[in-house]
């Protein structure tokens, strides 16, 4: 699920929306207020419920040997997307919808590498929201490896210390995060309590990994 070209996408999972005003994320360290989407590169971040934690790691140019086998692994392609158990039932129960966007009312937001694409004014979508479907199937199409861990935050740990290119989004929702304690589980689980979580993407010199994302 991706858009044609001169097209945006905005994920959600709520099918009813039939016209988008720009808001202001609490979660956000861009200032201001937006409707947000992403280009073909980006929506495969998009690809989960919307507060599941993700750690996405892909080759670039700039990636060493030793990094692509160590957080890519043999037999996994060119990205890895890694999540927790815990989401698991959810991700193959969720129903995600995506609504079809023109691009000229939108601008790129991110350096170096733009990570989504904002609108400042409201906009409404080509059509009504689509199915995304399977969303494990989609993976598998985008020849995109899945990675399931018992803790993420260690991953994400390694990640970035790396040569590879890098994303993660909701992390905050995500086990070991050290703004949780174990007895504020960051989510409806095992009958401890949901805090909602931003999308996390390092700046500086370490956003540079990002130039060869495919």
């Amino acid at each position: 699920m991706r858009p044609e070209p001169g097209q945006l996408l905005h994920f959600s999972e709520d099918p009813t929306i039939t016209r988008f005003i720009p808001r202001a994320s609490p979660t956000s360290k861009d200032r201001g207020a937006f409707v947000w989407a992403v280009d073909a590169v980006r929506s495969p971040d998009y690809w989960f419920p919307k507060q599941c934690p993700r750690a996405m790691a892909w080759m670039t140019p700039d990636t060493s040997p030793s990094d692509r086998e160590r957080i890519i692994g043999p037999g996994g392609g060119d990205r890895v997307h890694a999540i927790e158990y815990d989401w698991l039932e959810e991700i193959r129960d969720v129903r995600l919808y995506a609504y079809r966007f023109d691009s000229t009312p939108f601008r790129p937001i991110g350096e170096p590498v733009p990570r989504a694409h904002v609108a400042e004014e409201p906009v409404q979508p080509l059509g009504p929201p689509e199915p995304v479907g399977d969303l494990f199937a989609l993976h598998a199409e985008a020849g995109i490896q899945l990675r399931v861990l018992d803790i993420l935050w260690p991953y994400w740990e390694t990640i970035t210390s790396s040569t590879c290119g890098f994303n993660g989004i909701r992390l905050r929702n995500s086990l070991g995060h050290p703004a949780h304690r174990p007895e504020a589980r960051p989510r409806t689980l095992l009958g401890q309590s949901r805090s909602d979580g931003g999308a996390v993407e390092r700046r500086g010199e370490e956003s540079t990994r990002q130039r060869g994302e495919s």
